[in-house]
């Protein structure tokens, strides 16, 4: 039976390890007198007064101040706080000082040279850690076959994290009016060791002066800290706002209006049910999301724990999602989900789609 590991849906706190690159006797890259450990940090303290305006947010540092942090405490602190989302702040550099612009990168194998300097001059800082060799098993962060050797460990949370990196480069591009340079995957420990969604956000390229300048001021930390502020929040109402928990007031406030409105005397379950109509004149469909892999698995039973109605849909990145079920009902579909967890898919979430588009659950809802 191939394995498939699961995404995480915390039911509290939305927990976001923010981390500041760099720090202390690490000052990353320094042109034109701008140093990256400063701006990632003054960045990062801007990021989160933009995010304390969500109550429903807790913030977590790996660093408030100019302290050296071992790279390998920075996921360890968020995976040991079950955290939704890592984000770390860093700034680019090249010999040239022509290119400029934002990049966001998400855990993945080396697609270029370009990309593989990055990752070298990112991964570097372990050499400054003591007993280094012994605490990343041998990883050499100079050596090419090294790099590209290491595994996507958490690859059920690469699509997560592609969608937020999609969202912060949007924001820069049209909110901003930077260059993007895009998405890009690259091997990077910091993010490779952390169990979640997450991703490494370089701000722009200090080796061009104007950008350099820009990332420097007040007023670029502050504009860069919204745009990534807004696209988090963004994502956090896709994935977390509109989770299925049982325990979802918002759903529950949605659902009992629905079932006023149809009904005084019925109850919500009644409401959402529709039980005599095989298609929702909305066509809003619910599924269960229980898995993401790498592999494509044949839609049978003994691969997927006994369920059966599985369905699958692959992305440009070459990951294959399985959804469980699919009910114009949502009261039918929360109950395909306790069925999803009791198989040991416990932190299986329902979605919705209309016309084949995923939307809201919230919107799904309100559409009944």
């Amino acid at each position: 039976m191939a394995s498939l590991a699961v995404f995480s849906q915390s039911k509290g706190k939305f927990i976001i390890i923010l981390d500041a690159g760099h720090g202390g006797k690490d000052p990353g890259n320094s042109h034109h007198g701008f140093i990256e450990k400063e701006i990632a940090l003054k960045t990062t303290m801007q990021l989160e007064k933009q995010l304390n305006d969500d109550r429903d947010i807790k913030v977590v540092h790996t660093r408030k101040s100019d302290v050296f942090i071992e790279l390998r405490d920075r996921p360890h602190k968020a995976n040991c706080l079950h955290a939704d989302l890592f984000i770390s702040i860093h700034c680019n550099s090249v010999k040239d000082s022509a290119p400029y612009g934002t990049e966001t990168f998400v855990m993945g194998i080396t697609r270029s040279k370009e990309n593989l300097e990055i990752a070298k001059q990112e991964n570097s800082v372990i050499l400054l850690e003591k007993g280094y060799r012994r605490s990343y098993k041998g990883f050499d962060p100079k050596n090419p076959e090294t790099l590209i050797g290491l595994k996507i460990m958490q690859e059920d949370y690469l699509d997560r994290s592609i969608q937020l990196a999609s969202k912060i480069e949007s924001n820069f591009k049209n909110k901003l009016n930077r260059k993007s340079r895009g998405i890009k995957q690259t091997p990077l420990w910091v993010l490779d060791a952390a169990y979640m969604p997450s991703v490494l956000i370089e701000l722009g390229f200090l080796s061009n002066k104007s950008e350099g300048l820009y990332l420097n001021s007040a007023e670029g930390q502050k504009n860069m800290a919204k745009a990534i502020a807004s696209a988090i929040i963004a994502y956090k109402k896709e994935y977390f706002d509109t989770s299925s928990s049982n325990d979802n007031r918002d759903l529950k406030d949605i659902s009992k209006k629905k079932s006023i409105a149809k009904d005084k005397n019925s109850t919500v379950k009644e409401a959402l049910s529709d039980k005599n109509s095989k298609k929702s004149k909305t066509n809003v469909v619910f599924k269960i999301q229980f898995a993401v892999g790498s592999k494509k698995l044949e839609l049978k039973p003994h691969n997927f724990k006994g369920l059966k109605d599985v369905s699958v849909q692959s992305s440009a990145q070459n990951l294959f999602t399985y959804f469980y079920g699919e009910s114009n009902s949502y009261a039918t579909a929360t109950g395909n989900l306790k069925k999803a967890q009791s198989k040991g898919y416990t932190t299986a979430y329902i979605i919705a789609f209309q016309n084949g588009k995923k939307i809201s659950v919230k919107e799904a809802l309100k559409l009944l």
